[in-house]
């Protein structure tokens, strides 16, 4: 038996073999109980990756039931589901993502299940910080905020990683954080948030991460590069170092002003003195 699976530890994508996979069964030997006759099921998964080598353990206490003589976990009656090891759904990010936000993000998918209301708070409070951090936009409520950042977006002087799909997507989840973040007028009014809403606000902030952090980063990263390749060539050029080589157009018959390409890409370094300000 082989499946595709994605470490949790260390987010590598691989195939599991029977090597790395063990799923076992047993009973719990309680039997009069208010629960009934309970059963156990434990799956654990080794990471193939040597620079992980980290297990992943899950396990489901429910109903008991019998296939073919073998005890298992009844799929209509499970009381407990769960992954142990690693606590949390949360995926390493990477460090250009700043800390606070990482923080949050972490602690959000730690408690997903114990508490849905309080996770969904806490990725509210890492979508608001992306803004203020990334955006430069600060207004005192996330929702003035997300107006500022929609006006942004369509007179074009917000980054370029950010959508209108983005701030769509944020406008549409607000309520779910706001659910958890502010108390109701009628206190007997109770609104749940249960853990596949407070996924979707997790799996928000993922999506965000990437899309504004990580698109920025290989960015800077492309043009840092660029850059360095430019001043290479400035510096070979003015020490005469730079010999043509057979069949190869001398020096000063290249089209490229390499002087000219070292500025342009500093100056696309340089943060826009628009993006100082707050909007």
């Amino acid at each position: 038996m082989a499946f595709n699976w994605t470490c949790p530890h260390c987010n590598t994508p691989q195939a599991v073999t029977d090597a790395r996979y063990d799923l076992r069964w047993n009973y719990v030997g309680l039997d009069d109980q208010s629960e009934g006759k309970l059963a156990l099921e434990q799956e654990a998964i080794g990471c193939a990756n040597p620079d992980c080598g980290k297990t992943t353990m899950h396990v489901r206490i429910g109903g008991r039931k019998f296939v073919n003589s073998n005890v298992r976990v009844d799929d209509s009656a499970v009381l407990f589901d769960q992954t142990l090891i690693p606590q949390g759904s949360a995926k390493p990010q990477p460090d250009y993502v700043p800390e606070p936000l990482r923080e949050d993000y972490y602690e959000a998918c730690l408690i997903r299940d114990l508490s849905p209301k309080a996770s969904a708070t806490l990725t509210r409070r890492c979508i608001q910080g992306m803004i203020r951090d990334f955006a430069k936009i600060t207004k005192g409520t996330l929702a003035k905020e997300i107006e500022a950042l929609r006006e942004a977006v369509d007179d074009g002087s917000a980054d370029r990683a950010i959508s209108i799909e983005s701030v769509d997507a944020i406008d549409q989840v607000r309520g779910i954080g706001n659910i958890g973040a502010h108390m109701e007028k009628d206190i007997n009014l109770v609104v749940e948030v249960d853990p596949g809403e407070a996924q979707a606000l997790i799996e928000l902030v993922e999506m965000l991460f990437e899309e504004w952090y990580g698109s920025r980063h290989r960015r800077q990263a492309r043009l840092e590069h660029i850059a360095q390749i430019a001043e290479a060539k400035n510096e070979a050029k003015n020490s005469g170092a730079a010999q043509p080589t057979a069949g190869e157009a001398p020096a000063n018959a290249l089209a490229i002003d390499f002087s000219a390409l070292q500025n342009a890409v500093k100056e696309s370094l340089a943060p826009a003195a628009a993006e100082d300000k707050e909007t």
